[in-house]
């Protein structure tokens, strides 16, 4: 029976950060991933799932030493941001230039990221990466967790991260409850070809209905959408003829980009809101989807389970220095504290967003406007709005 310090259940983006930043602190880890490797092909098409990576995942990832790797995939920085209202005045916008950075963060494909993190990890003395297995059964002990697999092989663990996804078996399994709402509504994904370039500048624009996002990848050309719709609405865009989708898109976005075209295929998936009621227990720790899931056009999401990466390896870490338990639940309370705080905050802020940008009640929508008018002429107000976008606020003490 083999025997582990750390055992992550998921190979996914979260995970392997979490792997790789605990490479060198002595601790033997092991990564179970039920898909095989994962591979990224630079002369394929972009893929349709990107993630808009804020200031705080670039600094992680180049600290877990991937972030080169990464920029050579077709990472885009966008220099500007626009968020507007449909047919009324409300509108705000920020640039790189006028808050003193060089920009505001990076849309990258999942798959390039994820390939590169696998690809370190791979390369990691301390780490073990197994895939594809299956967990089957899990108990605890006081002392270690024991695991077993489909294929009957079978481990003992000081402490288990379940890094498997929102649909998490591992958080199933230790019943952990979970607080969910759905948001009624689909995201639509797929490429776009834009007649005008689109400046390295990310996109979105609210209707009465849905908010449509358009994310600047490297092509200056090319965009990724997520436009979030009814179910209804959503599938009917997903299978109406390519042209005639093509011109709803356009003047759904103001013709901001000019005349739209479809690059790739058109994916939609429900969008739903969990949260668990806890982030650890005895011999367990949640990171990523596990934990937590938000609405995706913030494209936050993969930023909240990076930071989960960085303050849970942080905690990990000096545990292990100081000779202490690392699966004892007391020590791994100021981690859960600490990133439901954050989960929170974010959810929060996501759900009064999202209610205010709903309906075209004439006072919500002046409201809005209003605010959205006063936020990008007031002083002092987008700087704040941006370090809160970058994660700036939200980065563990090693990451700054």
């Amino acid at each position: 029976m083999q025997s582990f310090d750390v055992v992550i259940a998921g190979g996914g983006m979260v995970g392997l950060a979490v792997a790789c930043g605990l490479q060198g602190s002595g601790l033997r880890v092991a990564v179970l991933e039920k898909a095989a490797e994962p591979c990224y092909d630079a002369s394929a098409a972009p893929s349709i799932r990107v993630s808009a990576l804020n200031a705080a995942s670039e600094r992680l990832l180049q600290k877990l030493d991937v972030w080169n790797d990464i920029l050579a995939r077709r990472a885009s920085p966008y220099h500007g941001m626009e968020v507007w209202d449909r047919d009324s005045f409300g509108a705000i916008s920020f640039d790189d230039e006028h808050q003193g950075m060089t920009h505001l963060g990076h849309i990258v494909e999942n798959p390039a990221i994820h390939s590169s993190l696998w690809q370190r990890a791979s390369r990691c003395g301390d780490v073990t990466l197994m895939a594809p297995v299956q967990l089957q059964q899990v108990a605890f002990g006081e002392n270690e967790a024991f695991i077993t697999l489909q294929d009957g092989s079978m481990f003992t663990v000081r402490l288990l991260i379940a890094a498997d996804g929102a649909n998490s078996w591992l958080r199933n399994k230790v019943d952990i409850p979970l607080t969910f709402w759905d948001y009624g509504h689909h995201a639509l994904v797929a490429n776009i070809r834009t007649d005008l370039p689109h400046d390295a500048v990310a996109r979105q624009v609210f209707h009465g209905d849905g908010i449509l996002a358009f994310l600047p990848m490297q092509d200056p050309h090319l965009s990724s959408i997520v436009w979030s719709l009814s179910p209804q609405e959503a599938s009917r865009l997903e299978t109406m003829p390519a042209a005639l989708f093509n011109q709803q898109l356009a003047v759904a976005f103001d013709m901001r980009l000019g005349l739209c075209h479809l690059e790739s295929e058109r994916k939609s998936f429900p969008l739903m809101a969990r949260y668990a009621r806890n982030f650890a227990a005895h011999r367990l720790a949640l990171v990523g989807d596990a934990a937590h899931t938000i609405n995706p056009l913030a494209g936050q999401g993969v930023n909240l389970g990076f930071m989960d990466a960085a303050v849970l390896t942080g905690e990990i870490r000096c545990l292990h220095q100081a000779g202490k338990d690392i699966g004892q639940h007391l020590y791994l309370r100021r981690y859960e504290r600490s990133r439901k705080h954050s989960a929170a905050l974010m959810l929060a802020s996501m759900q009064g967003f999202r209610e205010l940008f709903a309906g075209a009640h004439p006072a919500k929508k002046l409201l809005r406007d209003v605010g959205l008018t006063l936020a990008d002429r007031l002083p002092g107000i987008k700087p704040v709005m941006l370090r809160q976008a970058m994660g700036l606020h939200d980065m563990p003490d090693w990451l700054r």
